[in-house]
């Protein structure tokens, strides 16, 4: 028998499976809580399958885990323009196994970052022109290290470079 979903249903069921595995999206890129909005957006972006029938608006197991790819995806802080590169095409199987792995390294990851709180004083510090060093309690390190820590970059091939991209090792 084929689990079927309304719009609703489907939220609801999508967020609560985000909210056991302690997902949510990064860097304030969406809403935390998914809602009917969020998934009829995702459906005009293609990141969705169309329900099937015409006029049904039943939504599959198929539907459920695509959603769920999308927040592993989002909490990742990747755009949704490369989580449709990812997912385009992929069979219920195929998510099944990418909803099953992640959730199997979300449950032996490490703490993630705290959200952030409005005390915090962000202090920035460039490394090279496209990575950054953040300390979210305003705190920075002494010049020798940042030349070192640019030293350590500039040997792996993160020099500064005008394409922003490293260089080959």
């Amino acid at each position: 028998m084929t689990t079927e979903y309304s719009l609703e249903q489907l939220a609801g069921t999508v967020q609560e499976w985000c909210r056991a595995h302690s997902i949510q999206p990064a860097n304030g890129q969406v809403s935390q809580a998914l809602s009917e909005r969020n998934i009829r957006y995702y459906r005009s972006l293609g990141l969705l399958d169309a329900p099937p029938g015409a006029y049904l608006r039943s939504f599959t197991e198929k539907h459920r885990l695509q959603l769920i790819a999308i927040r592993i995806h989002q909490a990742q802080g990747i755009p949704l323009r490369k989580i449709q590169e990812h997912l385009y095409g992929k069979t219920e199987i195929e998510l099944r196994h990418f909803v099953a792995k992640a959730g199997n390294e979300l449950e032996q990851a490490p703490t993630p970052l705290l959200p952030t709180a409005a005390f915090e004083q962000w202090r920035v510090v460039p490394l090279t022109e496209d990575l950054l060093m953040v300390s979210r309690q305003g705190r920075s390190l002494p010049p020798h290290l940042i030349r070192h820590l640019q030293q350590v970059l500039d040997k792996a091939g993160w020099s500064d470079r005008s394409d922003n991209t490293p260089t080959p090792n």
